[in-house]
C-alpha cells in the first residue's frame, strides 16, 4: 500500500516532494504530526500522508534496538535533510544518501521517549518541502540500568584536575564502550580539546591535551539514560557537574637541586628549598595532582613496611600535609631535616620543607594543582591508580584509550588500587 506526499502550492499546482516517505522503526509508531512548508516567503499550505509499517493508533511503540529510516519512494524527489531530536533535546546522528532516497540513524534511540523529526524534501523542479514526524519508543523490559557517577565534587580545582566517571556496571565491549563514551560529554569555557581514557572496566578520566585553562568553567553531563548500551543494559541518570578552575599554579621540584619553583599563571612566586627521598625512598618522578590537604598528619614507617626499632623506622607528627598520592606521598613540614633542606635528600620519599615554607606552600594550593618532580632517581609516577597521574602519558597514549580512537586498555581494579593511608616522611 503506497502513500503520497502532496504539498498544494501556489497557483493551485501540485508538488510532490516525494511519493512515500516510510519511518522504518522496527514496531512502528504511535502517531505522525503533519504540517510542512518550503523555505520560501509564501509557504505551501501542505498536506500529507505519511505511511508507516504499522498500523497508525495501534497503540505499539516504535523499538529503539532498531535504526530510523526515511525514504524517498519517488525517484523524481528525494531528501535533502532529516533532523530527529527527542524531547530532552539529544539529536539522533544518520547519514542521507547521495542521490537523496534514503536517509537512516547512525546513532541508537533512547528508550521510552519521545521523537520529532523533521523531513526536508525537493522535488524534480527544485520545489522545496517540509515534514514533521512524531514517534514514541518502547520502554526495555528489562531492570539492569549502567548508572554514572561524575567526579570530583563540585567546586574549584587547580588546572590539573582530571573528570571521572564511575560506571556502577562494568562494560568490557568495546562496541559498548563506545556508545557509553559517545554518551559523556564534558565541555569547558574556554574552550579546550579533550578525551576520555577507559582506566578499567567501571572508571573512566576526561582530560584536555594541555592542562585545563586558568578560570575555565567545564562541565560533565550524560546523554546515556534509556540508550540501549549492550544487551540487557540500558543507560540510566547521571546527576551533571560543573567545576571551575582557578590561576594555573605548578609547583616544580628538582630533587638534584634540592629546590621547588612554584610557578602562579607562568610567573615564579616562590623558591622553597626542599629534601626528597633518599636512596632506597627516592620521590617518584612526574606529575602528579594534589589530592588534598591535612594540617595534622601522624605518619609512621610501618605504614611502609619498615620495621619498627630499625634505623629507618619513624614515628612523626607532621604539620601542613598536602598529599599527592594515595599512598602517602606528600609536601610537608619537616623541621626535623632543617639542615638537610636545600642541600641533600634524607626524607622517605615525600618533599621536605621549613614549618613556614610548608605553611606558605598549604595555603596557597588547592586540589587540583599540579605538583611535579624532576631529577629524581625514583619511578615515575603510575598514570592511574595512586592519585592522578594522568598528565604523565602523551597526548597520543591518552587518546588510544578511548574506545572511539584505540584500544581499551586495563588499567588497575578497583580493589587492587592503593588505600588511602600515611607513607613517608
Amino acid at each position: 500500500m503506497s502513500h503520497t506526499v502532496t504539498f498544494r502550492g501556489p497557483r493551485n499546482r501540485t508538488v510532490v516532494s516525494c511519493t512515500a516517505l516510510v519511518v522504518a522503526l522496527g514496531a512502528g509508531v504511535t502517531a505522525c504530526g503533519s504540517g510542512g512548508h518550503p523555505l520560501s516567503a509564501k509557504p505551501y499550505d501542505a498536506a500529507a500522508q505519511i505511511s508507516f509499517n504499522a498500523p497508525a493508533g495501534d497503540g505499539r511503540r516504535a523499538d529503539p534496538d532498531k535504526p530510523l529510516e526515511i525514504t524517498a519512494e519517488d525517484s523524481d524527489g528525494r531528501i535533502t535533510d532529516v533532523t530527529a531530536k527527542d524531547a530532552a533535546g539529544r539529536y539522533v546522528a544518520g547519514e542521507l544518501s547521495a542521490d537523496g532516497g534514503r536517509w537512516h540513524s547512525t546513532s541508537p534511540l533512547a528508550a521510552g521517549a519521545r521523537y520529532t523529526v523533521r523531513v526536508s524534501t525537493e522535488d524534480e523542479d527544485g520545489a522545496p518541502g517540509r515534514k514533521v514526524l512524531s514517534f514514541d519508543t518502547s520502554t526495555p523490559t528489562t531492570k539492569k540500568r549502567l548508572n554514572v557517577k561524575f567526579g570530583p565534587d563540585t567546586g574549584k580545582y587547580g588546572v590539573g584536575q582530571p573528570v571521572t566517571a564511575e560506571l556502577s556496571t562494568p562494560v568490557k565491549d568495546k562496541a559498548a564502550r563506545a556508545v557509553v563514551e559517545r554518551a559523556l560529554k564534558v565541555d569547558s569555557q574556554p574552550a579546550a580539546e579533550g578525551a576520555w581514557h577507559w582506566v578499567d572496566d567501571r572508571t573512566l578520566h576526561y582530560r584536555p591535551k594541555e592542562y585545563w585553562p586558568a578560570h575555565a568553567t567545564i562541565r560533565a553531563y550524560s546523554n546515556l539514560s534509556g540508550i540501549k548500551v549492550a544487551e540487557r543494559l540500558w543507560g540510566g541518570r547521571a546527576k551533571p557537574l560543573k567545576l571551575t578552575t582557578g590561576d594555573r599554579v605548578e609547583a616544580v621540584t628538582d630533587a638534584a637541586a634540592h629546590s621547588m619553583t612554584v610557578y602562579k599563571n607562568g610567573e615564579v612566586i616562590n623558591e622553597i628549598p626542599v629534601t626528597t627521598g633518599k636512596p632506597g625512598f627516592d620521590t617518584r618522578n612526574g606529575v602528579k595532582v594534589v589530592l588534598g590537604k591535612e594540617y595534622f598528619v601522624r605518619m609512621r614507617g610501618t605504614s611502609i613496611g619498615i620495621a619498627e626499632g630499625s634505623a629507618d623506622s619513624y614515628d612523626l607528627p607532621v604539620y601542613y600535609a598536602t598529599r599527592v598520592t594515595w599512598s602517602g606521598e606528600y609536601v610537608h613540614a619537616a623541621p626535623w631535616s632543617a639542615g638537610s633542606q636545600g642541600s641533600a635528600n634524607v626524607s622517605h620519599g615525600c618533599t621536605g620543607m621549613s614549618m613556614g615554607n610548608a605553611e606558605w606552600f598549604f595555603d596557597t594550593v588547592r586540589p587540583g594543582d599540579i605538583v611535579k618532580v624532576v631529577n629524581s632517581y625514583g619511578d615515575t609516577m603510575d598514570p592511574f591508580g595512586n592519585g592522578f597521574g594522568d598528565w604523565n602519558l602523551t597526548w597520543k597514549k591518552w587518546r588510544n584509550g578511548s574506545a572511539l580512537v584505540g584500544g581499551t586498555p586495563e588499567g588497575p581494579p578497583p580493589e587492587a588500587r592503593a588505600k588511602l593511608r600515611p607513607e613517608s616522611v
